[in-house]
């Protein structure tokens, strides 16, 4: 029985460590070696911690080290945290990728230049129409940033097949390419077998099933009568992915896409069975991570957090939003961050974005600096509320530019440079050392000056 944790499950956890494989591949095949990567090197530097805490936390699953063989350009970011329960930094996502309807795949670089530019932690290519293999191999040999795919997506134009004429051997080939290629982490929709299927339609929902790639497979599992390929199949998925070192995120199908459904009958059947297919990628020496929701009421987010880290061993959770409404098609960037701050000071530990274009159209570039944007402030949020050491020195030397009135530090600070200069140079102040929000009244101008004994002439 494993004693590595010290939480207050370490004496009866019923989730033993594996042994390591003979053939060390993985960051969790080397963690349980007793071997310290590069990779768990810079993430432990990265997050100042010490490195014998990342490899502990890697070997029991707390956190993944997402890192493909084969992504050489790669900058390693853990996800999780560790057996004391200190949570690492909350990850943020861009979502990206060419559409059927927009095909702009100059727009698509536009948008992970303002992903770079702004320190996203991993961009997901979501590219569903015609040949997208070379625009992710592109993005896989430039990008430092954590790479991911929906395979899933990809399937009909790689194979140039109806969905119906699919195979399960033909999804498992489209895994096999993205693997490597090089892609970090896969979402891979195995939860919804037929004993989820059977839970949503004896009980119903509002808004049925919003996930594109669930309601894939629920259509060709309805067409052809089969399982779920990607369940039917899991340990080959899984052998593919350990060969790669891919961390597997396994997808919520059936999460909710109205607060109407969250937490219901669907959501947490599949739930259920991602906590043993998240115990069995773990057998298989692969890294993992959950999917979480999804549309969800304020009052039930942090629930939903402890009940997913319950039900799937502390695996690093991955969640959507919440969106915390349903009513604000144009603003949902606000409504995910508002979800997004709660989940992840509850114990989410990476957070997709969500844009302004959600439910509306594919994002732009200014679509993706607003998304962007709104969720690591979500995140930045939540890591002061979790503690994460070192997160509040940036708010602090903040604080202290802005005592001193001093600008160009501030714009430096800022988690978007570029926005807030704009904001200040767009109207120029007549007194030196102020904005026009206050003018000759800045409360900072005046205490400084009172403080190094100045007289201060506040007449207009």
């Amino acid at each position: 029985m494993s004693t590595t944790m010290t939480d207050d499950r370490a004496q009866t956890d019923p989730h033993p460590v594996p042994e390591a494989t003979d053939a060390c591949v993985t960051q969790i095949d080397h963690a349980r070696a007793g071997h310290v990567t590069p990779q768990m090197q810079a993430v432990a530097q990265a997050e100042g911690v010490d490195v014998e805490d990342i490899r502990q936390a890697v070997a029991r699953g707390r956190v993944a080290i997402p890192a493909n063989i084969h992504h050489t350009s790669l900058a390693p970011g853990g996800v999780g945290s560790l057996l004391n329960g200190q949570a690492l930094s909350t990850k943020v996502n861009v979502n990206l990728g060419i559409s059927g309807d927009v095909a702009d795949e100059a727009q698509e670089w536009r948008k992970v230049d303002v992903a770079l530019e702004l320190g996203a932690d991993a961009i997901m290519d979501l590219s569903n129409s015609g040949k997208t293999e070379g625009f992710r191999r592109r993005l896989i040999e430039r990008s430092p940033a954590m790479i991911g795919t929906v395979p899933m997506y990809d399937a009909i134009g790689y194979l140039e097949k109806a969905l119906i004429h699919i195979t399960a051997q033909d999804f498992l080939d489209v895994i096999r390419k993205h693997a490597e290629d090089g892609v970090d982490f896969v979402t891979v929709h195995a939860g919804m077998n037929r004993r989820v299927i059977e839970s949503f339609k004896e009980t119903g929902r509002l808004t049925n099933i919003v996930s594109r790639g669930g309601s894939l497979i629920f259509a060709w599992m309805e067409a052809t009568g089969n399982e779920n390929p990607f369940y039917e199949h899991y340990d080959e998925v899984l052998d593919i992915l350990h060969a790669h070192d891919v961390t597997i995120s396994i997808g919520d199908a059936m999460r909710p896409g109205s607060t109407y459904d969250a937490t219901d009958a669907s959501q947490i059947s599949e739930l259920i069975e991602i906590g043993k297919l998240t115990e069995r990628a773990w057998a298989a020496g692969v890294q993992v991570m959950v999917e979480g929701p999804g549309h969800m009421a304020l009052d039930e987010i942090a629930a939903n957090m402890k009940l997913q880290k319950r039900l799937c061993h502390d695996a690093p959770f991955y969640v959507l939003g919440p969106l915390v409404c349903d009513i604000a098609p144009g603003y949902d960037h606000i409504t995910a961050a508002i979800g997004g701050a709660v989940a992840a000071s509850a114990g989410a530990d990476f957070l997709c974005y969500v844009t302004p274009a959600e439910h509306l159209r594919l994002p732009d570039e200014r679509d993706v600096r607003e998304g962007l944007v709104a969720t690591k402030i979500a995140a930045h949020a939540a890591d002061i509320a979790k503690g994460v050491p070192g997160v509040r020195t940036r708010d602090d030397r903040m604080s202290d530019a802005r005592r001193r009135v001093a600008w160009d530090e501030m714009f430096q600070l800022a988690l978007d440079p570029v926005r807030a200069r704009e904001y200040f140079d767009s109207a120029p102040p007549t007194t030196e050392g102020t904005c026009t929000m206050c003018g000759k009244m800045c409360a900072m101008r005046t205490v400084n000056q009172l403080m190094d004994d100045n007289v201060i002439d506040l007449g207009l």
